[in-house]
């Protein structure tokens, strides 16, 4: 008798998978979904996406290699084998972008950076690069820090310049701490504060600080003369001189008394040429010609019966 085979079980397995293939398709579709909403969101584009992917996927590769090289004691070889894999990678110095500069020659920062070109990332030295930008005259600070694959931004924070110091041969631009920054030509010095004097360089702060003392006097004041590695002369736009006596205190002092006695007399622009304040409380008047007009009523006194 034949026998017949019931194919019942078999159906519904095929039934079972089948819609579980269906559900696992759908729910791919929903997740894929998602993914590529959240992807959309995001402020890159396609072939940024692939570039941040692929320096996570090159990243971790490098990092294994380091870490297995470690682990077998060559750590020459592993920084080797690592700066190997990252310059085959793209990750290498190939652009430097230089910022913050704008009153220096920003030629002398890439001078310096460009030495790093086509160096792999892992070998680039950072801090010492930095400490290089450090010794250059205009670089109050600067901050260094590789943008992978291949781009090294340096930004720098410039000294700003306050006065300008005078030397026997050359005028130079010095900022608040009195650091030397270029030499400058006299015509575009003119409306910047003169100082001279051996010296003169490490007293700038000081010198601030007494002008400040006398808000008043400091947009009349051109020049101002260390003497004697102790004491200020200022001179005045009118020419006028004010010598100053020792000591920061007696100096302040001084500046505000010759203040208030020009608020009151008008004594800028005056006759005066030379005002001596070097022993307080007196002060010494020096009118040109004077003397010689004095020397010339005696004469005449003198010669009268």
């Amino acid at each position: 008798m034949a026998q017949i085979k019931r194919g019942g079980k078999g159906v519904r397995r095929a039934v079972k998978a089948s819609s579980r293939a269906k559900t696992a398709r759908q729910a791919r579709a929903r997740t894929s979904g998602v993914l590529d909403s959240v992807i959309g969101l995001l402020p890159f584009t396609d072939e940024q996406l692939q570039r941040i992917f692929l320096s996570i996927i090159i990243g971790g590769a490098v990092a294994l290699a380091w870490f297995i090289a470690s682990l077998a004691g060559v750590p020459a070889m592993a920084q080797a084998q690592v700066a190997h894999l990252a310059s085959d990678a793209g990750f290498e110095v190939r652009r430097v972008r230089v910022t913050g500069t704008s009153r220096m020659d920003e030629q002398h920062v890439y001078s310096r950076a460009l030495a790093q070109r086509d160096r792999p990332m892992p070998q680039v030295e950072l801090e010492a690069l930095r400490e290089e930008l450090l010794e250059l005259p205009w670089v109050k600070d600067a901050r260094v820090s590789a943008q992978l694959p291949d781009t090294l931004a340096i930004d720098i924070v410039e000294r700003t310049p306050h006065a300008v110091l005078e030397k026997p041969d050359r005028l130079v631009l010095i900022d608040a701490e009195g650091t030397e920054l270029e030499p400058v030509a006299r015509d575009k010095a003119k409306e910047m504060l003169m100082i001279s004097g051996p010296g003169a360089s490490r007293q700038v702060a000081d010198l601030d600080r007494l002008l400040a003392t006398a808000p008043a006097l400091k947009p009349q004041i051109e020049a101002a003369e260390w003497v004697g590695n102790r004491r200020w002369n200022l001179s005045f736009k009118t020419e006028q001189i004010l010598a100053l006596p020792e000591g920061d205190d007696e100096a302040a002092t001084a500046l505000v008394k010759f203040a208030r006695m020009d608020g009151q007399n008008r004594l800028i622009g005056g006759q005066v040429a030379t005002f001596d304040m070097r022993a307080p409380p007196r002060i010494y008047m020096r009118v040109p010609g004077r003397s010689d007009q004095l020397l010339a009523n005696a004469s005449g006194t003198g010669g009268t019966p």
